[in-house]
């Protein structure tokens, strides 16, 4: 029974409150502000994380290079190409020699037929798809193009050679691809090798970061990592190599971010993209795109199953794993890939074996890298900021197409150094005396062909094509001729000259005494042979008749823009000048007098394939056609009877090539410039300390001239009269008008008004000069 106690009258408990303790409250308040003010701050600063994964990934994802481009080889019945050309080609593209072709980078040859599955390939002018071509060849040219369904075609085109690239910061090089274009077992390979559950962990996967904790326990040290491809790709992307626990946090929550943003696509597209896969001296290689050029040299599409898995197997250490450093290593790693893939059931045992036994399919020489070319592509570089604005030129991944023809560089290069050595050997001079350089360009186009900046040509260095700006002796002469050839009242190529000795008092009282190259005076000579025969006595006393200002002018007119002095002396090459520059003054008169800006860049294309606007170059008529064909005339003759005679060892008389000796005192530099009917040529030899080489120009860059030459398969040299000029029949003997039918005449040209006006009775015929049959090879 329960006893209540009366209404009112209930006692109750007495509680006793404790008071807070002020201490304690503040503590309470400061935890909670803190923890408050933590939250914001992280929020804050994932944010601030997002902010960064979005802006750098969604934007301009990577720092791409310029790729530089050389000229494509153009296919066409009747092209001046050999079988071996187009070998040569092929090798440098990457294409595989098989039986029968039947995939894309394939050829396949039976003597002189080829048959070709090329690869599609965009160029300036638009992109062009791969064809299936049968190509025959009778000699020295491609006699037959058609498809192989035997369609005959007027043109085809291979795909332009990568010859270098001209990098942004960091020295970061790639070959974008995209998602679509990862070959499926690349794929599948790297996630079974890297990240089994990249497809459906939320960027971290805290299973794989348990094991790898684990393993590292058991081991005592770290032996498996547990970052996934998007930990990976973070990494790499937007982070420092620090290796500290607030990096790795940094890491986690912006994989986290990135998987909430992107598709895994877009991801691993980004992960192919970014991945770093070796190293080329300074150019870091970056991307599954860029490591297969690299090591195979061909595009990743056409790769096999061997390797796609050595690409793979680089992902854990391409310096480790290097295939060409470290083959064993790397053959090792590539069939664990392999292994992998077969026990997650990606392949077949049989054709994991297959696979297993193939080699490692590395090619020698490293594809796409820059720095095979370095004079060429220092040429480049300038071109484009002389003929580009500066800020159309930071925009990244431009295409960038050149003028050079890299079967004919090979051919310079080889020409240049071989020549070095076997004048060195027959000199009894060091190995390594002498240098050398050399410009090929079109004689039509101005296009730079090929430029050799020293025997050395695949090293970086001084670029004496460029920058060698040494006196050019004798190669001025032809701009003192075609001066007074300007002036038909008074010269044409029979004028008589005095070629005996002078005197000349300079400004400072000094007296000049020039004299000729053999130290002797010839007399009364026409004034084709004093070219020819590069006279220096006769060509002082011409210029100083026709005048010092008139020969500058001409030299501006021939194209050069270096400031000179007009002294007497300039009239014998006392004039600088690089290989380059002369190689402009001459072009002008292989192209008849129309003057052209030597170019090394044919378009420049922005990365969305758009054209770059570029400065104009204008091409005009610089000098009169008609003074410049005699010019020309005499020009051949010294090639076939003057100072550059010595080029019959190399080319056939029949070639009617024309060029000029060069030599400067105390035979420091020899020279010699010169042109066929399709190319301009100019080659310098000396030392480099400015000490005598001890080589006249016939004696050395004639030499090396001929061997390119020889080589690069020249056309002939058929020179076009212009109206300007008229044909007559001149007695060679007494250089005076006569009949056709007169024994022993000879047609000559001349400018109309420059023609004798007197005759000369028909006489019993006589000896031809080397001119005169000159004069009618050219036009019988």
């Amino acid at each position: 029974m329960i006893r209540r106690s009366p209404r009112g009258k209930r006692k109750r408990k007495k509680t006793t409150r404790r008071r807070k303790s002020p201490k304690a409250s503040w503590l309470r308040r400061w935890l909670l502000y803190t923890g408050l003010a933590l939250g914001l701050a992280g929020a804050a600063y994932a944010a601030y994380l997002d902010y960064v994964v979005r802006r750098e990934f969604a934007g301009k994802r990577w720092a791409v290079p310029a790729r530089v481009y050389g000229r494509p080889l153009e296919l066409y019945p009747g092209a001046l190409l050999t079988p071996d050309q187009l070998v040569d080609e092929l090798g440098r593209l990457g294409y595989d020699k098989v039986r029968y072709p039947r995939k894309a980078g394939a050829y396949s040859r039976n003597r002189s037929r080829f048959l070709i599955r090329t690869r599609p390939f965009t160029f300036w002018d638009g992109r062009r798809p791969g064809q299936f071509l049968d190509i025959r060849f009778s000699g020295t040219r491609l006699a037959a193009l058609k498809t192989a369904a035997g369609k005959s075609l007027t043109l085809a085109r291979l795909e332009a050679p990568a010859i270098g690239s001209i990098y942004p910061a960091h020295n970061e090089d790639r070959v974008l691809v995209r998602r679509r274009d990862l070959p499926d077992l690349l794929v599948q390979a790297l996630v079974a090798t890297e990240d089994r559950s990249f497809y459906r962990h939320p960027g971290v996967d805290a299973r794989a970061i348990a094991r790898a904790i684990w393993a590292n326990l058991r081991a005592g040290g770290v032996v498996q990592g547990g970052s996934t491809l998007t930990q990976q790709l973070v990494k790499n992307f937007f982070l420092t190599r620090e290796r500290s626990l607030w990096r790795k946090a940094n890491e986690a929550v912006m994989a986290l971010l990135l998987e909430r943003r992107y598709s895994k696509d877009e991801i691993l597209e980004a992960y192919a993209n970014e991945i770093y896969l070796g190293q080329d001296g300074k150019r870091a290689i970056h991307g599954f795109g860029l490591a297969s050029h690299y090591y195979f040299r061909r595009p990743l599409r056409e790769l096999d199953l061997p390797r796609l898995a050595l690409l793979v197997a680089l992902v854990r250490g391409p310096s480790y794993y290097d295939p060409r450093r470290h083959p064993r290593r790397a053959l090792k790693r590539r069939n664990l890939v392999l292994d992998i893939m077969r026990k997650q059931g990606i392949i077949t045992a049989a054709r994991a074996e297959k696979a297993a036994r193939a080699g490692l399919g590395v090619t020698a020489t490293k594809g796409g890298a820059e720095g095979h070319y370095p004079a060429f592509m220092d040429l480049v570089r300038r071109q484009l900021h002389r003929d580009y604005r500066k800020e159309d030129l930071t925009s990244e991944g431009l295409r960038i197409f050149t003028t050079l023809d890299p079967w004919l560089q090979k051919q310079a290069e080889s020409a240049l150094a071989g020549q070095l050595r076997a004048l060195e050997k027959e000199r009894k001079k060091p190995p390594g005396t002498l240098e050398a350089a050399a410009v090929i360009a079109g004689s039509e186009s101005g296009e730079v062909l090929a430029l050799v900046g020293g025997r050395k040509a695949g090293f970086a260095g001084f670029n004496r094509a460029l920058d060698a700006v040494r006196p050019i002796g004798s190669l001025v002469k032809p701009a003192v001729y075609l001066a007074a050839l300007g002036q038909p009242a008074r010269y044409n190529l029979l004028s008589p000259l005095e070629d005996t000795p002078l005197r000349l008092q300079g400004p400072d009282g000094r007296i000049w005494a020039p004299d000729n190259y053999d130290h002797k005076s010839h007399g009364s000579v026409p004034l084709h042979q004093a070219l020819a025969r590069s006279y220096n006595l006769a060509t002082v006393r011409l210029g100083m008749a026709v005048g010092l200002d008139r020969v500058g002018d001409t030299l501006k007119q021939l194209g050069l823009k270096r400031p000179f002095d007009l002294y007497p002396s300039l009239l014998l090459g006392a004039l600088s000048l690089s290989p380059l520059e002369v190689a402009q003054l001459y072009q002008t008169l292989a192209a008849g007098g129309f003057r052209t800006p030597l170019r090394a860049i044919r378009e420049v294309q922005t990365a969305e394939g758009e054209p770059l606007q570029r400065y104009p170059l204008t091409v005009r008529q610089a000098v009169p056609a008609g003074p410049v064909f005699l010019v020309n005339l005499a020009l051949q003759e010294a090639v076939r009877n003057g100072t550059g005679r010595g080029l019959a060892r190399y080319l056939p008389p029949e070639m009617h090539i024309a060029g000029k000796t060069g030599t400067t005192d105390d035979l420091r530099d020899g020279w010699f410039a010169g042109f066929s009917g399709d190319k301009v040529a100019v080659v310098w030899v000396g030392r480099d300390d400015n000490k005598p080489a001890g080589l006249s120009g016939s004696q050395g860059a004639l030499r090396v001239w001929g061997s390119i030459m020889r080589r690069a398969g020249p056309a002939p040299l058929d020179l076009l009269m212009p109206d300007s000029v008229e044909q007559l029949w001149i007695d060679p003997r007494t250089g005076l008008r006569t009949s056709p039918d007169c024994p022993g005449a000879v047609p000559a040209p001349f400018l109309a008004g420059s023609a004798p006006r007197e005759g000369s009775p028909c006489a019993a015929p006589g000896g031809k000069s080397p001119f005169s049959k000159l004069l009618e090879s050219i036009f019988e």
